[in-house]
């Protein structure tokens, strides 16, 4: 699982020029359960998305196709972690070492 802070490198401008097209970005990972939140930072200096995925590299992949990341107007940085407790509704979203 990972956690992905996105940190806008240009004026808030420039981000609400892409936000459309950086939602139907997110809508499409949503679709195809790479993701399972994301929203804004407060105050708003970027976003972050949490990801269920397991493969770094395909996490990496997707995000390169973020119009945010096309346009050079975000930073990305990506942290895995294992979740060790969680409450009962988020369990679908786990995945164990055998992909279950």
């Amino acid at each position: 699982m990972f956690v992905v802070l996105v940190t806008y490198k240009k004026p808030l401008e420039i981000v609400d020029k892409y936000l459309a097209d950086h939602a139907v970005f997110l809508d499409q990972g949503y679709e195809k359960n790479y993701f399972i939140v994301s929203g804004r930072k407060n105050p708003r200096t970027g976003g972050v998305i949490i990801s269920q995925l397991k493969d770094r590299s395909q996490l990496e992949g997707i995000l390169k196709r973020d119009p945010f990341h096309i346009q050079e107007i975000a930073d990305y940085e990506i942290i895995e972690f294992i979740p060790g407790k969680y409450h009962s509704d988020f369990s679908a979203f786990i995945i164990d070492e055998n992909g279950m």
